[in-house]
């Protein structure tokens, strides 16, 4: 269990590096409303700039807690919470602007292994 908690960390990390370094400015097929990258997508959900670079922030952060969590595992939950926060917030922004379900897909899917995470490595053991 423990590698597979592991490796949902790194999994979970290296996704939010990906959308929000990689393809932050980028057109996806998951992209809120007709977004075609994060500055679009955060204006599509009637959002000023300076929460984009709060989430933006908060998810990076977050992403380098899971990930140093490896070592220092008192960030994992903190890390894997607040994220799915996060998330939860980022599926009812696709809801806010009726987006079609599958566009909350990736959204859902970091929720649940956030989830998992967060519940694996805050029980006693």
């Amino acid at each position: 269990m423990d590698y597979l908690v592991a490796a949902l960390q790194i999994i979970i990390a290296l996704g939010i590096f990906n959308v929000w370094i990689l393809r932050f400015s980028s057109p996806t097929s998951w992209r809120g409303g007709d977004a075609r990258n994060m500055r679009e997508e955060f204006a599509a959900y009637g959002l000023p700039p300076g929460v984009m670079s709060a989430v933006g922030a908060a998810k990076l952060l977050c992403a380098v807690g899971l990930l140093l969590g490896l070592w220092l595992p008192a960030l994992i939950v903190p890390s894997a919470s607040v994220l799915a926060v996060l998330m939860a917030v980022a599926i009812a922004m696709h809801f806010k602007v009726k987006d079609p379900l599958r566009k909350s897909l990736p959204a859902f899917t970091m929720l649940a292994m956030c989830v998992v995470v967060g519940m694996a490595r805050g029980m006693p053991g």
